[in-house]
C-alpha cells in the first residue's frame, strides 16, 4: 500500500518554503481564540491564515479582519470559504513587506481602532517578522503568535539565563511579553519536528520606551551578544571603556547574560549623549 503524503491537508500541498504546518486540533484553536477574547469592536489582522481554521471563530466576532497571505493558492480557497462576509478582506502579501499602518488609516486614533494581530507564523521567518511589526507598535494594541517553543522562551526569557539574549532584549524593550501555553506537534498538519507555544505581545506606551536612540540600542545590544561567552568588556571595547561602564554602575568583568534590559538603555543613552 503506497503511504499517504501527509503534506496534503484538505487537498491542499503544505509547502515547505512557506514553512507551512495548519493548526488543526479544535481544542488549540478555541483555546488561541479565547485568549484573545475578541469583541465586535476589535480591528483584527491574520498573518498566515491557511486553511482558515482561526479565521473562521474570528471572523463573526470582530468588526474587521483583513488576512495576509502570502501562498497564492489558498487565496481562492479562502474568497470561497468566507465569500459571504461582509467584515473581511483578503490580501495576497508578503507580511514581511506588508504596510500594516494602511489597514488603520480609515479609522480613528481611540483605543479600538488598533490592531490586534495573531498568526500562526513560518517558524523561519518569525523573527524578522516580530521585528517588522514592531515599525508599526503604535497602531497595535496586541499580538498572539504560534511560534517554535524554544524562541517563544528567548523572547520571554530573563537575566542570567541560557535563553536571554539579543531577542529578548529587544522584544522586551518595546513590549509586554507574556508565553500563555504549547501545543504539541500533533495539533497540526503535517506536524513540525518541535513543540510549538503561543505568545502575547503587547506593545508598551511610547513614554516607557526610554532609549533616545534605537538604532543605537539595537546596535549595543547586538553587538553584545555577538560572543556570549565573553565579558561586556571585551564586547563594547570599541564604544567604551571600563571606567566609562563603571560610571554606569555596570561592571565590566561580567557577561552581557547578567545584565538587565535597564543596563543596555543606560550604555545606549550614554553614547548617544557622547
Amino acid at each position: 500500500m503506497a503511504k499517504k503524503n501527509s503534506s496534503i491537508v484538505q487537498g491542499h500541498q503544505a509547502r515547505k518554503r512557506f514553512g507551512q504546518n495548519f493548526l488543526s486540533d479544535n481544542f488549540y484553536i478555541n483555546r488561541i481564540v479565547d485568549s484573545i477574547a475578541p469583541t465586535d469592536t476589535d480591528f483584527m489582522v491574520e498573518i498566515g491564515p491557511g486553511l482558515g481554521a482561526i479565521t473562521e471563530l474570528l471572523i463573526s466576532k470582530v468588526k474587521q479582519l483583513d488576512l495576509v497571505e502570502l501562498d497564492k493558492d489558498l487565496i481562492p480557497r479562502l474568497e470561497d470559504k468566507f465569500a459571504t462576509a461582509n467584515n473581511l478582506q483578503i490580501h495576497h502579501s508578503d507580511a514581511l513587506k506588508f504596510d500594516f499602518s494602511s489597514l488603520t488609516q480609515t479609522s480613528t486614533n481611540d483605543s479600538t481602532s488598533k490592531l490586534r494581530i495573531v498568526g500562526n507564523l513560518p517558524y523561519n521567518i518569525s523573527t524578522p517578522l516580530i521585528f517588522h511589526l514592531l515599525n508599526f507598535r503604535a497602531e497595535i494594541k496586541d499580538m498572539y503568535f504560534m511560534l517554535q517553543k524554544e524562541v517563544v522562551e528567548r523572547i520571554c526569557a530573563k537575566p542570567n539565563t541560557k535563553a536571554y539574549g539579543r531577542l529578548s532584549v529587544m522584544t522586551q524593550y518595546y513590549c509586554e511579553t507574556e508565553m500563555l501555553f504549547t501545543v504539541p506537534p500533533g495539533a497540526f498538519q503535517p506536524a513540525p519536528k518541535v513543540d510549538s507555544a503561543i505568545i502575547k505581545l503587547s506593545p508598551k506606551a511610547e513614554s516607557l520606551l526610554t532609549a533616545t536612540d534605537t538604532k543605537l540600542l539595537a546596535e549595543v545590544v547586538t553587538s553584545s551578544f555577538n560572543q556570549r561567552r565573553k565579558t561586556i568588556r571585551n564586547n563594547l571595547k570599541k564604544y567604551l571603556t571600563d571606567d566609562q561602564l563603571e560610571s554606569l554602575s555596570i561592571d565590566p568583568s561580567v557577561r552581557p547574560e547578567t545584565l538587565p534590559i535597564e543596563n543596555f538603555i543606560s550604555i545606549a543613552n550614554w553614547l548617544a549623549k557622547h
